[in-house]
């Protein structure tokens, strides 16, 4: 089962994306990780990747085309994969189509996460991350006991760099400009399956799931 994610920076893509990790057992590849993982190791990919994230720009498609092609050769892809993050272009996708054909394989089912833009800057610019073990909290949904600390371990939050509300309200502009336009591309081939975001989580999985059995069924 070969799955795409999308929807808008912050409508909970990589959660779900570990719920269906748990129960179907496919890998998520999220390009968001790849990146923050380069990021904080200091790779030369991690710089130039950081520079884009920050001003809440997209990475240029040779990079992220790059490492997705690398990472679908990978043995634990042959039983299928989660798309989290890619591709975010016409551009992307049409390269994406081209790799799956030379590996004889196809994307069953487009997810499509739906969250209107004012949700996703109080979602997006009120988290904060825990410096030491990377526990992510919301102020006003999910706040933590303590002030600026971490329930788990007591760490140091923080509010990244790219979750600042100037940087979110470029990611979402740059969404809706190249992004959007691949929901009519993969509605082409009659893959995009609508979810409503807004609901809480286990609805929103629910919802996923409904679609996702009837793909294996």
């Amino acid at each position: 089962m070969n799955l795409i994610l999308l929807g808008p920076p912050g409508a909970g893509k990589g959660t779900q994306a570990k719920r269906i990790v748990e129960k179907y057992g496919i890998p998520q590849i999220s390009t968001g990780d790849m990146f923050r993982e380069a990021v904080s190791k200091g790779t030369e990919l991690g710089r130039k990747a950081k520079e884009y994230m920050d001003r809440g720009e997209l990475v240029p498609d040779e990079i992220v085309i790059g490492i997705v092609r690398e990472r679908l050769s990978q043995d634990d892809c042959q039983k299928g994969f989660i798309l989290d993050g890619f591709p975010r272009t016409i551009k992307q996708a049409e390269a994406l189509d081209e790799m799956l054909d030379d590996m004889n394989k196809k994307i069953d089912a487009v997810i499509n996460i739906t969250v209107p833009d004012e949700e996703i800057v109080k979602r997006i610019v009120f988290r904060r991350t825990c410096k030491s073990c990377g526990a992510v909290y919301n102020l006003i949904y999910s706040p933590p006991k303590v002030e600026g600390k971490c329930d788990k371990c007591g760490g140091e939050l923080y509010q990244r760099d790219d979750d600042r509300e100037e940087t979110v309200r470029e990611r979402l502009r740059v969404y809706r400009e190249q992004t959007e336009p691949l929901i009519q591309y993969y509605s082409q081939k009659d893959i995009v399956r609508d979810i409503d975001g807004t609901k809480n989580i286990d609805e929103v999985w629910s919802q996923i799931e409904g679609v996702l059995e009837s793909i294996r069924s």
